[in-house]
């Protein structure tokens, strides 16, 4: 008889995490006066941390009730909703709320909530989920964040928002002809707007948002940046504080949108790879916990917690070499910032939860209770 022994962290996910935590001070260290901005990440990294080892030993299957859910998704939509009252516009976009001695980017918030909720939704159906009224009623719980989250507007976001329902449904059991249907008039009224609502200036702003390096003088200028940082690195890379691209100002938002690109600067095409390669560790031990979760909602959620990693990882790393439009994600546990990285945490942590609060469960039962028969 094989059983999964419920353990209270994975520490094999600890040990691809501290690497990305330390690579990200590094980086900070390198291209910041006197490393103040490393310092001040150091304090959300213990923060964060602390966050990380609380939330693996509360027991959260309460969130299994619908209630408490759908109160957690009226308070993400009302932080949503306040952004465009409370909230001051930067670079063009309300994303933020300040709290005075921190400041709080309400959808990543959302995106937890999100997964919840969605966990929730197919965990209780996943024996009719093949019916097309559960396509439309769980698209009805991601329409309102991404109308809210789009109109801000943070595209890149409203994508990750889109991703993990349109990953959830995917991996729910829903009917494949069902979701192909709702593709194709996804696509066919986007192609109506394109041809028939888009004015010239709308339709640039799209091109130049799917093919940022089309002008590299203006829109295209920091992908443009990014990517002479990323080859610059060549094999080796130049070396910690030597980046020059960042170092002197060639590269914007370095700390933050564009820290792959100044990691690669510096450690070249072999410190990326083992970065990513870290990154693959870690999303393979969440979905492992998945697969070995005692219930489909604790199985959803932790797929839910990949998908959003995976989207920032991969839109991030995308955007720092030239293939993916610029869309301001941040690089999970590496670029400057604490709000999304207490998010990040909180995320590990419930995982972390889910698997502590497992009980012993042969391995056959637990494939058939994920596969829904």
């Amino acid at each position: 008889m094989h059983t999964y022994k419920k353990h209270n962290i994975d520490w094999v996910l600890v040990g691809a995490l501290i690497p990305i935590l330390g690579a990200g001070l590094i980086t900070l260290h390198s291209f910041s006066e006197g490393g103040s901005a490393m310092y001040r990440q150091l304090i959300w990294v213990i923060i964060a941390s602390g966050v990380f080892v609380l939330f693996s030993h509360l027991d959260f299957r309460f969130l299994k009730s619908s209630r408490i859910l759908l109160w957690l998704f009226a308070f993400g939509n009302v932080l949503l909703l306040a952004l465009f009252v409370f909230s001051t516009a930067v670079k063009g976009s309300t994303r933020w709320l300040d709290f005075g001695l921190f400041s709080l980017q309400p959808v990543d918030l959302m995106k937890i909530i999100l997964i919840l909720i969605l966990a929730k939704y197919f965990s209780r159906r996943h024996i009719e989920i093949k019916h097309v009224k559960h396509i439309l009623i769980s698209g009805a719980y991601v329409a309102i964040p991404f109308l809210l989250v789009f109109l801000q507007p943070d595209f890149g976001s409203a994508l990750v928002l889109l991703g993990i329902w349109f990953g959830l449904v995917f991996v729910s059991g829903i009917s494949r002809k069902h979701l192909l249907a709702l593709v194709s008039l996804g696509i066919i009224a986007f192609l109506g707007l394109w041809l028939f609502v888009f004015e010239p200036y709308q339709k640039a702003r799209v091109m130049s948002f799917v093919q940022p390096l089309q002008d590299i003088q203006g829109s295209g200028y920091n992908a443009y940046q990014s990517v002479i940082a990323v080859g610059s690195g060549q094999i080796f890379g130049k070396g910690i504080g030597y980046g020059t691209q960042s170092r002197l100002n060639f590269l914007p938002e370095y700390q933050t949108d564009f820290i792959f690109a100044a990691f690669s600067e510096e450690w070249g095409f072999v410190g990326a790879s083992i970065l990513l390669i870290l990154y693959a560790i870690i999303i393979w031990r969440i979905i492992r916990s998945a697969l070995y979760s005692e219930n489909n909602f604790a199985a959803f959620f932790a797929i839910g917690v990949a998908l959003y990693l995976m989207m920032h990882i991969i839109v991030n790393v995308g955007m720092n070499i030239g293939v993916m439009p610029i869309t301001g994600l941040p690089l999970p546990f590496m670029s400057r910032g604490g709000s999304h990285l207490i998010v990040e945490a909180m995320a590990l942590g419930m995982v972390m939860s889910f698997r502590r609060f497992n009980r012993s469960i042969h391995k056959d039962d637990l494939h058939n209770e994920f596969l829904g028969v």
